[in-house]
């Protein structure tokens, strides 16, 4: 009985990822599909990327900058270590060509726990409040034209948020496709909108109005240069390029993911590195840092002062870029879901997906519910300044694990290799972030430390503890098998092998499959999985 509690947590895919993306060839049933192309890739990389935040509030970076000038080096530098950053994670995908991001790579450098722990903080918090938020920038774009001249009201902004969830839901349910045409559509028109911003700036240059561009004036500090501001304002930089990682979540469904993986990180960070500073050259051609600084939507306020009747399009971009991000978010998340469930971190039902669509419906429903129910709580944006200490600290460990690997597997496939001087540059600056952050806020960083340590016990008790009451198991396999019904799902194929090893767990896995009968399976295989 344990082995076969084992089983059921190891899950069909526990073996390599090529395993479980190679069902299709292998005959051996229904799996991921690999639909995303390089197009696709980019779409993820920057629609993750550019969410709200280019267009709401730059500030974070100029207030703390205290200059023009400093504010666009900010920018430059936090690209550059950004596209640092892809580029070992470019590795590591190629290396580990699994599903789940820097889960998967932390897990197998470090062991059970670490990856435990980084799965843990996103499921508790980290995901669902931040598409909590972005969906509540979306609802507040959408009705702030209904209420011109007072704040929507907070039940129809949570109502709104709630039914752009469920809708996003449904499509990322229902085709692989469907949810990355949409990512495709939301980016393109989000970039459009940037261009424009961008466009009318070299516009406002060509009349002369570049006073802040000057090198005098662009230096210019409107408050005291302060060495703490100015290592926040990176920080703050770095948070704006949060995302440029997601697309190592969905390695398995990329096609030909050792070409698209790379070249869509080398395509996506530097477009968006240079869209960001020169959207943020654009909003200084038409304000003073003074301006920009008390506007709570930069961009709609640039579109006031400059497309007069035509201002309209900025507050509709801006909730177009967050349902795009939405979407974007789901998508990713919700394989992050599945990896963990895969490798016996969360319920096996989260690692199931459908038997027809080949979509994994039970972790994207799992990951709308957790979202809905951070919508009933007010307390989701203290929530996300505890945690975005700790998501920046598995940045730099999974990056580190770049290193260990090399060191502890010095021969094993890498289809990229980077000099490692890349990840000791990446290391040494958010090494330099993350002191600068616990001593500017010991105790956020210290109650961010504290939520991630919960996890620790729920590891020894859920995943570790092998030998449970038989009760425990009884209760799983009832509602595993409820959860297999509801959503019409199985176990993802597992490739065929000839040793016994293999064999042996195909016949486990046989076994774990049982809940969803033999005939509702041939009734609802696809010939297309």
């Amino acid at each position: 009985r344990k082995k076969k509690a084992r089983s059921r947590q190891r899950s069909s895919t526990s073996g390599s990822a090529k395993d479980a993306a190679g069902g299709q060839e292998s005959g051996g049933g229904v799996a991921l599909k690999k639909e995303i192309g390089l197009v696709s890739a980019c779409g993820i990389i920057v629609g993750n990327i550019i969410g709200s935040g280019i267009f709401v509030s730059p500030k974070g970076v100029l207030e703390n900058a205290s200059s023009v000038g400093v504010a666009l080096i900010v920018w430059i530098i936090t690209g550059i270590i950004t596209a640092i950053g892809a580029l070992c994670y470019a590795e590591l995908g190629v290396t580990i060509p699994k599903s789940g991001g820097d889960y998967s790579y932390v897990k197998d450098i470090f062991g059970g726990l670490a990856g435990f722990l980084r799965l843990w903080i996103a499921v508790l918090v980290i995901y669902p409040t931040n598409q909590a938020v972005i969906a509540l920038t979306f609802s507040n774009y959408v009705l702030q034209p209904l209420f011109p001249t007072c704040f929507p009201p907070e039940s129809g902004l949570r109502l709104l948020a709630a039914v752009c969830l469920l809708l996003l839901t449904w499509v990322n349910c229902s085709s692989v496709r469907w949810a990355t045409r949409v990512q495709d559509i939301f980016t393109a028109g989000k970039l459009l909108a940037l261009a424009l911003i961008i466009i009318m700036g070299v516009v406002q240059i060509c009349k002369g109005e570049y006073y802040w561009l000057e090198p005098a004036n662009a230096f210019e500090p409107f408050q005291d240069y302060d060495v703490g501001l100015i290592a926040l304002a990176f920080l703050q930089g770095s948070f704006a390029y949060g995302g440029w990682n997601f697309l190592n979540y969905v390695t398995e469904e990329l096609v030909d993911p050792y070409v698209n993986l790379p070249r869509a990180i080398f395509i996506s960070i530097p477009l968006v590195t240079f869209v960001y500073v020169f959207a943020n050259i654009a909003y200084v051609t038409a304000m003073s840092p003074q301006e920009l600084l008390a506007s709570n939507a930069v961009a709609v306020t640039f579109g006031e002062k400059l497309m007069g009747v035509m201002a309209w399009i900025m507050p509709i971009s801006v909730a177009l870029s967050t349902f795009g991000g939405v979407n974007g978010s789901l998508f990713t998340s919700s394989r992050l879901f599945f990896a963990g469930a895969r490798e016996g971190h969360l319920p096996s039902l989260l690692a199931m997906i459908h038997v027809k669509r080949c979509t994994p419906i039970p972790a994207l429903l799992f990951t709308c519910l957790s979202t809905l129910l951070m919508l009933c709580t007010s307390d989701m944006y203290t929530l996300i300044n505890y945690v975005g200490f700790i998501n920046y600290l598995f940045y730099g460990v999974t990056v580190a694990g770049q290193i260990v690997l090399r060191i502890k597997q010095p021969n094993i496939d890498q289809p990229i290799k980077v000099s490692l001087i890349w990840p000791v540059i990446y290391l040494i600056f958010w090494a330099f972030l993350l002191i600068f952050s616990l001593y500017s806020e010991p105790v956020v960083c210290g109650i961010g430390l504290a939520i991630m340590m919960t996890g620790v016990p729920v590891y020894f008790l859920g995943v570790y503890w092998d030998n449970k009451p038989q009760c425990f198991y009884t209760f799983i396999d009832k509602m595993t098998y409820l959860g297999q019904k509801f959503c019409v799902v199985v176990y993802p194929a597992e490739s065929r092998s000839s040793s016994s090893e293999n064999k042996e767990e195909e016949e486990e896995m046989k076994e774990a499959r049982a809940p969803l009968s033999k005939e509702d399976e041939d009734n609802h295989k696809s010939a297309d999985c």
